[in-house]
C-alpha cells in the first residue's frame, strides 16, 4: 500500500495486528473521546457508526495531514446473554466477566471505517467465541497476571486466555483485536490493496 495511512487508536495490540500484514510505516492519532452507543440501531450498525464517528474526529483533529491518508478507525464490542461487556475497571470486575464466560458463548463485534478523501468505506466482522467451564482458582490465577486488566472483556485470545477458548466461530484476529480479512478486502475496496494482485 503506498497511500499514508492514520490509525486513529491508542491500542498496542492494533499496531501489532497491522505490523502482521506489513503496515508498520504509519501514524497514531486516537480520537478523544468515545461516540455515544447508539442503542436504536442493531450491534453490527452500532460499532460500524461508532469507527466512523472516530474516524472523522480523527480526520478533523489530523487537518491537512489526514488531506492524503486513510484514516482507520475501529471499534469492538462484546455481547454476553443480552448485554454489552468492555475493559474491567478492576481485578474484581475481570473475575466476575469470567465467571460470566465460563461454560458459554459470548461474540465479538469489531466496527471499521476507512476515510480517504471524501470516500468512506465502513464494515463489520462478527465472531462467535465459545470459552469451556473454568473454575475459580483458574480465574483468580489469570486475573492475578495482570492480562485480563487492559482488554476488552478481560482476557487476550492470544495470550494465556487461549487456553480457555475450546471454539471459534469467524476471524480470530477479530478478538485480538482487528479482523485483517475483513481489513483487506477494505483496502482493496479502497483501491489501494495491502497486497497487489498477482
Amino acid at each position: 500500500m503506498t497511500d499514508k495511512l492514520i490509525l486513529a487508536s491508542a491500542s498496542p495490540r492494533r499496531k501489532e495486528l497491522l505490523g502482521l500484514i506489513g503496515l508498520n510505516d504509519f501514524e497514531i492519532i486516537p480520537a478523544d473521546s468515545e461516540a455515544d452507543f447508539p442503542s436504536q440501531l442493531p450491534i453490527e450498525q452500532a460499532v460500524e457508526y461508532i469507527a466512523l464517528k472516530k474516524a472523522e474526529a480523527v480526520s478533523e483533529k489530523a487537518g491537512k495531514a489526514a488531506e492524503n491518508a486513510i484514516i482507520l478507525a475501529a471499534d469492538t464490542l462484546v455481547w454476553l446473554e443480552g448485554r454489552v461487556l468492555g475493559k474491567p475497571a478492576d481485578e474484581a470486575e475481570a473475575a466476575q466477566m469470567l465467571k460470566a464466560l465460563s461454560g458459554k458463548k459470548h461474540t465479538v463485534y469489531t466496527g471499521m471505517a476507512l476515510i480517504k478523501g471524501k470516500t468512506v468505506i465502513k464494515s463489520h466482522a462478527v465472531t462467535d467465541v465459545w470459552f469451556r467451564e473454568m473454575t475459580d482458582r483458574e480465574i483468580d490465577t489469570y486475573v492475578k497476571t495482570g492480562e485480563p486488566l487492559d482488554k476488552a472483556v478481560a482476557y487476550g485470545a492470544q495470550g494465556l486466555a487461549s487456553m480457555f477458548i475450546s471454539r471459534i466461530d469467524g476471524e480470530y484476529y477479530n478478538v485480538v483485536g482487528l479482523p485483517l480479512c475483513t481489513l483487506g478486502t477494505m483496502f482493496k475496496s479502497l483501491g489501494s490493496p495491502v497486497i497487489d494482485e498477482i
